[in-house]
């Protein structure tokens, strides 16, 4: 039985009340205890990197625990509501740090709440898209499902990105710090209110058996298969790009363009910028394939995100500081990374094919759930990047040293190459080594598909 409108849009629903919260985190983190508490960047910066290296080895666990779950419930949903419930608090608790903190206190304060976060998110996050194949038949079903998933989270993202800073400006009035505590409890409910409704639409079928592989072989799958550590290796750099990009644009912002205005400005950007990456997804990836091979596609996506950033990097020096003309780069450095988020997805399941092929085991399950171990992975590293960038920048809460660092030129400089010279390094280091190693063309992984199938068939 084909599923209803309301399960698809309760499913959806829960994807852009997930990644809602996880953008905030991920995001804003670092500017709410860096910026507005004054936590020293380098100690947030190993908070960070510490806390998403362990979350992100903490997913197999994860998964490993959920597939082994049975209750009168299902495998997935107890672990999906239990987890939300957890995390939303904890949400509100990690953008409420009490006054009487500080020094010591503040960054242990930090540290454990982002910790446990990050171990709850990942308690809803695995159930949630590990719960597809329990209640859906398949074929075009489950593909269009993950699409509409996918999508939603991308909705759920790109809105935190464009109203988070007015929100807390109106919300605080003008008081940055509780303008985040608030905006955090509201969207805290919203998060729970928002997978309640997927969790009761939704119903598992009992007949599904999903595999429950160890830790262990989780990570020999992906050594043994040397595809998809090319394309892993690809989405770490790729991923590592974009977040040193998306942690520092707001001090860009706020002190390199300035000014009492530079929210709005900050808005726009992210407004157009969420906007162009959906429409890449949705819109200029097909209309790309309809002329270009996916490989073609992917290297068109890096030219365009390192002419963008080349451009953008002129533009900063020449001090120029209207946003209609930062767009113009960002237009191709949005778009080539939402054309990229598609084509490593696409990439990484070609190499289910190939390590059947080579290895005689079809590890569907394990290596998809690397993908988010490599993400987190990335999202870590540009964390420690950019809060070196931010301690070197002398960026901090408006104290006169920003101000005077800010004027004096040599912080904006750091902070304008870390934004986009280590990016193109980042992507030209992805390009090269993805270009040397991934060697599944289209016609490759059609032939290996063949092979494969009858392979099973004389089995």
């Amino acid at each position: 039985m084909n599923l209803s409108v309301k399960e698809k849009a309760s499913y959806g629903l829960g994807a852009v009340g997930k990644d809602m919260v996880y953008m905030l985190s991920a995001s804003y983190i670092l500017y709410y205890y860096q910026d507005i508490l004054g936590v020293n960047a380098i100690a947030m910066g190993v908070i960070l990197m510490v806390a998403r290296v362990f979350d992100a080895f903490n997913d197999p666990i994860m998964g490993v625990l959920v597939a082994k779950t049975r209750s009168r419930f299902g495998r997935f949903r107890p672990w999906l509501f239990v987890g939300t419930l957890l995390n939303a608090i904890l949400l509100y608790v990690m953008f409420s740090a009490p006054p009487s903190l500080d020094g010591n206190g503040l960054v242990a304060y930090a540290a454990i709440t982002y910790i446990l976060w990050g171990v709850t998110y990942t308690m809803m996050d695995i159930p949630f898209w590990s719960m597809i194949p329990a209640f859906t038949e398949g074929g075009k079903e489950r593909e269009s499902l993950t699409t509409l998933a996918r999508s939603c989270a991308g909705i759920g993202s790109a809105l935190i990105t464009i109203i988070t800073v007015k929100c807390v400006y109106v919300l605080g009035k003008g008081n940055e710090r509780e303008g985040f505590r608030l905006f955090a409890l509201i969207l805290a409910v919203l998060f729970i209110i928002f997978v309640a409704v997927t969790c009761l639409c939704i119903k598992e079928k009992s007949t599904v058996d999903v595999e429950s592989p160890s830790v262990g072989q989780m990570f020999r799958a992906l050594i043994q298969n040397d595809q998809a550590m090319a394309v892993v290796v690809a989405i770490v750099l790729v991923n590592c790009s974009l977040y040193i990009t998306s942690n520092l644009v707001i001090y860009f912002f706020k002190y390199d363009i300035g000014g009492e205005t530079w929210q709005d400005g900050f808005t726009l950007f992210n407004t157009f910028g969420g906007a162009v990456q959906i429409l890449s997804m949705m819109l200029f990836f097909p209309l790309l394939r309809k002329f270009l091979s996916a490989m073609q596609v992917f290297y068109v996506s890096f030219v365009m995100a390192i002419a963008g950033y080349g451009v953008l990097f002129l533009l900063m020096c020449t001090g120029i500081k209207s946003v209609g003309v930062l767009l113009i780069p960002g237009f191709f450095i949005f778009a080539a990374f939402g054309m990229l988020t598609v084509l490593t997805t696409v990439f990484l399941a070609n190499t289910v094919d190939y390590g059947e092929w080579k290895n005689n085991r079809r590890d569907e399950s394990v290596i998809f759930s690397m993908q988010t171990f490599v993400v987190k992975l990335a999202s870590g590293i540009a964390a420690m990047i950019a809060s070196a960038c931010l301690t070197v920048s002398n960026l901090s809460n408006d104290t006169s040293a920003a101000v005077d660092a800010a004027a004096s030129g040599s912080s904006v400089v750091a902070l304008r190459m870390t934004m986009t010279v280590v990016p193109i390094i980042g992507l030209l280091a992805a390009v090269l080594i993805f270009r040397s190693r991934y060697t599944l063309t289209e016609d490759r992984v059609l032939e290996l598909a063949k092979i494969v199938k009858e392979r099973r068939k004389k089995s």
